[in-house]
């Protein structure tokens, strides 16, 4: 089956940490990371899809993606 998550965070060192444990734990990037500045907390907001596949499992709704 093939995973899709949507990792999103303020434009800080956690949400970089975030990215890359995804990475390390299989993850693959899917395309470019998007930017948005949120006014009412002042701070830019980051997200980045990666995907991941993985054999032998069937998906089911309610499985946590990220302990994949």
């Amino acid at each position: 089956m093939k995973l899709y998550r949507l990792l999103t965070g303020v434009d800080d060192a956690a949400f970089c940490h975030k990215v890359t444990l995804a990475l390390n734990k299989g993850w693959e990037l899917a395309g470019s990371p998007a930017y948005a500045f949120n006014a009412k907390t002042g701070e830019m907001q980051c997200a980045q899809p990666v995907t991941k596949t993985v054999v032998g499992k069937d998906y089911h709704p309610d499985m946590k993606l990220g302990e994949q």
